[in-house]
């Protein structure tokens, strides 16, 4: 089955590459024959999601509970998405990757989080910033020399914030220095995802503080050059991905390790965060239909009273409520990635559907600890795992409030 599954993965993405959306409007009349809903997917992207989510169930699920309680991601699961070929989704065929559609990276990052919100976003910041950041802004012999390496089988990291960098993201204190030949590079990251296991990591450092943000600048480091792990987080949820504090001291980084220039850094973050925002809004999606999914049934099998007690109207309407709130969350999501394909500007809609997801993703999956009681309370069940998970929805990629103030912009720009 995990062979097989892995086959279909590859192929669904495979022939995902250049799907254009079917939605098109007549230059005189609105071609509504054309027109599809919002939730509505071609039958490759169907075939990719069922595929993701047998590999889920059949891989993911059974180690689910021991690499929460170990606070550890099972190497076997990271060789498993490579092998899967999940781990270059929007990345060329001639450079490893599966090219796809950015709507097929927020439909596996989804689909994982249904089973583990820890896989899903391990593999949500590789494809969403670190691929993405590499095929956007990379020259040609960058991409070259690491899409492939980041498709087949090495992990990626995002490190941008720092102890004194957290919403404010650009005050940053990590510093690089240019000599003859490299750059010497010194300072530290924090809330770093995925840096325990990662091989490559994007480094945002400034080159010239006196320049303020426009001093900014992302460079390659690669972990044999000296990146070392200072402190690895224990955290409330997503346990099993790792979340590290690294530090660099005289780190030597080739000169031509520099993505996009010298001080883009600013702008090459600001954009690739929009489109990230967009996958944990999948990631939390996914979340909330997992708790759904694994709390409802028992509510059907568990009696009180003579009837179960999913039969009773209170029960019923809170399921109801919910159900309509992991809809509209999931039509925000797959909306903003859409008008991303599409060229369209997305960053309003990715706030909202980022915001709106994780306050849903928090409110489902508590009240699937109430809906299965006891047994909802316990680790056993697996299902209030999903509730310490969703908290980091509202903190991480741009806090909740970072997105209602990036929505009130956009509203006061429309009517003051």
């Amino acid at each position: 089955m995990y062979r097989s599954t892995g086959r279909l993965a590859r192929s669904c993405l495979r022939s995902l590459r250049a799907t254009p959306p079917v939605r098109a409007f007549s230059s005189t009349r609105l071609a509504a024959s054309q027109l599809t809903s919002l939730d509505t997917f071609t039958e490759e992207e169907e075939m990719l999601r069922d595929a993701v989510r047998r590999f889920a169930v059949d891989v993911v699920a059974p180690k689910v509970r021991d690499m929460d309680e170990n606070e550890a991601m099972a190497p076997e699961i990271i060789k498993g998405l490579f092998d899967q070929g999940l781990m270059g989704v929007e990345t060329s065929a001639d450079l490893g990757g599966a090219e796809s559609s950015f709507t097929a990276a927020v439909i596996v990052i989804e689909e994982l989080a249904k089973v583990d919100p820890s896989v899903s976003v391990l593999c949500d910041v590789h494809n969403t910033l670190v691929n993405t950041i590499f095929r956007k802004y990379s020259s040609p012999e960058q991409q070259k020399k690491f899409l492939p390496q980041l498709s087949e089988s090495k992990l990626g990291s995002f490190c941008l914030s720092e102890s004194s960098s957290g919403s404010d993201a650009f005050a940053l204190q990590t510093r690089a220095e240019k000599k003859a030949d490299h750059w010497l590079l010194n300072g530290s990251k924090m809330w770093i995802t995925n840096s325990y296991e990662a091989e490559i990591f994007l480094v945002f450092a400034t080159v010239d503080p006196s320049k303020g943000y426009k001093g900014i600048t992302c460079f390659i480091v690669e972990k044999d050059m000296g990146v070392k792990i200072a402190k690895k987080e224990q955290k409330l949820g997503i346990r099993a991905s790792s979340t590290c504090t690294l530090a660099f001291d005289d780190v030597k980084v080739p000169l031509e390790n520099v993505i996009g220039g010298e001080g883009t850094g600013y702008k090459l973050a600001i954009e690739i965060l929009n489109e990230g925002r967009i996958g944990i809004a999948g990631q939390m999606i996914g979340l909330a239909q997992g708790a759904f999914d694994k709390a409802v049934p028992y509510t059907f099998q568990r009696k009180q009273f003579g009837r179960p007690v999913g039969e009773f109207q209170g029960m019923q309407f809170q399921q109801a409520e919910a159900a309509v709130q992991i809809e509209a969350a999931r039509l925000l999501t797959y909306n903003a990635a859409r008008r991303k394909e599409e060229g369209k500007s997305f960053t309003k809609e990715a706030a909202m559907a980022k915001y709106y997801s994780s306050v849903i993703a928090q409110k489902v999956s508590g009240a699937a600890i109430e809906w299965a009681g006891g047994v909802g309370f316990t680790r056993e069940s697996g299902i209030e795992k999903y509730w310490r998970d969703s908290k980091i929805g509202a903190i991480y990629e741009g806090t909740s409030n970072i997105q209602l103030q990036t929505i009130a912009k956009f509203i006061q720009k429309e009517y003051s």
